[in-house]
């Protein structure tokens, strides 16, 4: 074949095909090159989109190294909407972990070293006069009161009795026993109990992350961490399904849900603080603090609360959850913004009324479970004792006195009775009498189907159910050395050897 009968085809195709190329409208040349050019973007960011909500686990997560050393297996959650609520449950398997928390040994030393970086950084983060600063009394961690020699010291000083601890004693029991299988505990109790006999359960069966949390908290609150005590391999079994159910993006981790919203973020971010706070656990401090950033992030950024959903208008019971999560990330040593608490504090200028005795919900106005919530939060973020609304609204709440009988509303005796702790003097020891011996009575005795629980017809119950009232009961039974004083008397510094 000649050398230019080849040149010619050539030319004839690369002529054809100019001119296949020439009758295609220009739109559609736009078209196609704008389509290539999307589908090259998409393979380059595709990935990291994928990536930017996703579960702790997650290897290539922010930390993920720290975070996955600490969850110890995948978490399943239970599909609750499967289970027939109106008929009896069968019983389940034992739901106690047995297993070994997979946790590696606290370096005390590394841990010493740890906790003075964090200090220094929380104290250009955080307002002075809170609970961690000498002059609201005692300085160092808050949650040194827990320890079994303290405890033993802070109950009697400040009105607890042996039947108050006992009782303590038997709710941690009643609450361990009803875990679930995969570490979590759910509202409605059934799903989890090792006896028969199961009532007053909640119909918020859908919220995990909540029901985890507050159940763990008066395990916290009586000094039992994944680290020490009877339980410490149900607590360890619960934080790692709290930290596998966390949502990271970016550096935020969220534990919002859909039944609990953001209390239950407010709630799992105070048990995680919590138990980082006692330990030191360097696998729990990127999980906390992830939990701290989120509350930060999902503020009001106009009004400065927090409500059901990210940057919503506040409304004080929400925010009352976010900043106790806040002052637990603190008394960490966790970063806590100075703006996010002068954002709080903005929101309850907002809803006060009688000059700060007295808050509403969204609004201004004077409902005394509110009036607990927003006075102890007062406390935290730096009111003195001297201050008169402070005195004006304790003093409506001892005359108002704690509530009692088959209604009692559990939320505003575990605020009120903090304020009250808190406060000190004659006003508590009236009003510890009252609620210490009522709640000692009221626990279900031992020999008896749900023993060691309370169940009471107040506000919540019918979604909380009787996990919500044992929980509350326990951490008001742990008033008397759940935190350390806010407030200290003029004593010797030996009062409390920390």
């Amino acid at each position: 074949m000649s050398e230019d009968y080849v040149d010619h085809e050539v030319r004839g195709r690369l002529g054809s095909r100019f001119f296949l190329f020439t009758a295609v409208p220009s739109w559609l040349i736009s078209l196609v090159v704008h389509l290539v050019f999307f589908m090259i973007l998409l393979t380059i960011f595709i990935p990291e989109s994928k990536n930017e909500r996703q579960i702790l686990t997650v290897d290539d997560a922010p930390d993920a190294e720290e975070i996955e050393e600490f969850v110890m297996e995948e978490f399943e959650p239970v599909d609750m909407e499967k289970l027939e609520f109106d008929n009896p449950l069968e019983q389940p398997e034992e739901a106690v972990i047995s297993d070994e928390v997979n946790f590696s040994d606290f370096d005390e030393q590394m841990a010493a070293t740890q906790m003075v970086e964090l200090s220094d950084f929380a104290e250009e983060t955080m307002p002075f006069s809170d609970i961690m600063s000498t002059q609201a009394g005692n300085s160092g961690n808050a949650t040194s009161g827990r320890g079994q020699a303290t405890r033993l010291q802070m109950l009697r000083e400040n009105g607890g009795t042996g039947a108050s601890e006992e009782a303590v004693v038997f709710g941690i029991q009643w609450i361990a026993d009803h875990q679930l299988k995969n570490g979590t505990w759910s509202f409605d109790h059934r799903s989890g109990a090792k006896k028969p006999g199961s009532k007053d359960w909640g119909t918020f069966a859908n919220s995990p992350r909540g029901a985890t949390a507050m159940a763990l908290l008066p395990f916290l609150g009586s000094g039992i961490t994944h680290k020490e005590g009877k339980y410490k391999d149900q607590v360890g079994a619960g934080l790692n399904a709290l930290v596998s159910l966390m949502e990271v993006r970016g550096d935020t981790g969220s534990l919002h849900e859909k039944d609990g919203n953001m209390y239950s973020h407010g709630l799992a971010t105070i048990a995680l603080c919590e138990a980082y706070a006692m330990t030191q656990d360097k696998k729990l401090q990127a999980p906390a603090q992830y939990a701290i950033n989120y509350i930060q992030a999902a503020q009001d950024p106009i009004g400065g609360g927090w409500r059901y959903q990210f940057r919503q208008r506040g409304d004080t019971s929400v925010v009352g959850w976010q900043v106790m999560g806040l002052k637990s990330g603190h008394m960490g040593y966790l970063g806590v913004r100075k703006d996010t608490i002068a954002g709080a504090v903005k929101f309850l200028d907002s809803v006060q009324t009688k000059n700060g005795a007295a808050y509403g919900y969204e609004d201004p106005g004077d409902r005394a479970p509110l009036n607990a919530v927003g006075l102890l939060c007062r406390m935290y973020t730096g009111w003195r004792k001297d201050n008169p609304a402070l005195q004006q609204g304790v003093a409506a709440l001892a005359k108002q006195g704690p509530s009692v009988g088959g209604n009692a509303n559990m939320y505003y005796n575990y605020y009120a009775t903090q304020v009250m702790r808190q406060y000190g003097g004659p006003q508590w020891e009236e009003w510890n009498d009252k609620m210490r011996d009522f709640l000692v009575k009221s626990q279900v005795p031992q020999g008896q189907a749900e023993a060691g629980s309370w169940h009471f017809g107040g506000p919540h119950t019918e979604r909380g159910g009787r996990l919500y009232n044992t929980s509350l009961t326990l951490l008001t039974l742990e008033v008397y050395y759940r935190h350390l004083p806010i407030y200290k008397a003029a004593a010797a510094d030996e009062d409390f050897p920390l």
